[in-house]
């Protein structure tokens, strides 16, 4: 890999982490000493450095706030039994990164400021990876538009940034969740498949009345049936139904491609099961259920690792599930975190040195 030209490194002079304790560290609470940022201006990127953490001056009229230019990723970083620090699969983080954009008309990060940059970031700020179970270092890489203008036109600035927060999981018990039938997350031809903020800041509504409701997040249906499922609200979704281990179909765009997804579609192949990519409504889910063959519902993500559902609701249809009972799951999250913390060789190359 070509070195990134770092024109600046500047490193603090005390680290922050002699007044935080790792364990237990909540998740996207606290942030590491150092940042990488780095300028687009006149078709080319500059001013590439890491240097502390710390505040950004921005004008009040910066084309990201006013008309939604911004883009990130979601990755993390762990240590081996040695202490020996790697990032789990950041080059499909880094390919999903540069497909955002494409979408949402902001240029292209090379390789050699995203992957380099993130490695030395991470290689400097490695003591602030936690060692716990289900603890980790997460890496959120980040553009957003930077022209000074009220316009509705693509930016001619940008600017790119990767920070880290060590983190401990994000969901700590089995969840619950609301099937939406009325808010819409994504429509074919929209940006539902981009990891863009907009897609976030437009979830909350739906998310908020349904933790009213007492459920911690909500299912996503189609934008026009609200009856084929997509995913949930940080995370995609999978159903073991019968020996299949069962994801909605990407084809239509309106689903992330999760890494995570993709990560336990190949764990999931060498357990035994067939999995299966489709079209899934939620009739087909009730009926499975209704029958008896609905053994395990799960979310899968960077954030959420993977994530056990104990209860589904449609309308008035509740669906439980006694999670202690489950094999699968806690089967693909022990295999998974086996590759990520260096306890079994990386069959899959996923894990990257740092």
């Amino acid at each position: 890999m070509v070195a990134t030209p770092l024109m600046n490194i500047t490193k603090v002079e005390t680290s922050k982490l002699k007044d935080l304790n790792l364990e237990n560290i909540p998740f996207g609470k606290f942030y590491s000493d150092h940042m990488l940022e780095a300028d687009y201006i006149d078709g080319e990127w500059t001013n590439v450095e890491i240097k502390p953490y710390q505040p950004l001056l921005l004008e009040p009229s910066v084309a990201a706030i006013h008309y939604g230019q911004a883009i990130f990723e979601g990755i993390k970083a762990y240590k081996d039994p040695n202490g020996n620090p790697f990032i789990f699969r950041p080059k499909d983080n880094f390919k999903r990164f540069n497909l955002s954009a494409q979408r949402m008309q902001m240029p292209e990060v090379p390789e050699e400021i995203f992957m380099e940059g993130m490695r030395q970031l991470v290689e400097i700020d490695k003591n602030w990876i936690p060692t716990q179970a289900d603890h980790s270092l997460y890496i959120r890489p980040f553009m957003f538009s930077s022209d000074p203008v009220i316009g509705v036109k693509p930016s001619e600035t940008y600017k790119f940034m990767i920070i880290l927060s060590p983190t401990g999981p994000y969901y700590t018990a089995p969840m619950r969740i609301y099937v939406e039938e009325k808010y819409t997350r994504a429509a074919p031809g929209g940006i539902g498949f981009a990891k863009a903020a907009g897609n976030y800041g437009a979830s909350m509504l739906a998310t908020a009345e349904a933790k009213k409701l007492g459920y911690d997040q909500v299912l996503w249906t189609d934008a026009f049936e609200h009856k084929y499922l997509q995913e949930i609200g940080t995370m995609n979704v999978f159903f073991i139904i019968g020996n299949k281990a069962v994801t909605p179909s990407l084809e239509e765009g309106t689903i992330l491609e999760g890494v995570t997804r993709d990560s336990a579609m190949q764990v999931l192949k060498e357990m035994g099961f067939e999995v299966v990519e489709q079209k899934i409504t939620i009739d087909d889910l009730i009926q499975a259920h209704k029958a008896g063959a609905l053994y395990e519902v799960f979310g899968t993500g960077t954030a959420a690792t993977i994530s056990l559902i104990k209860e589904l609701r449609y309308k008035d249809y509740v669906m439980q599930f006694d999670t202690a009972l489950w094999q699968t799951a806690p089967e693909l999250k022990k295999r998974l975190n086996a590759i990520r913390y260096g306890q079994v060789p990386d069959q899959y190359g996923w894990m990257m040195p740092v």
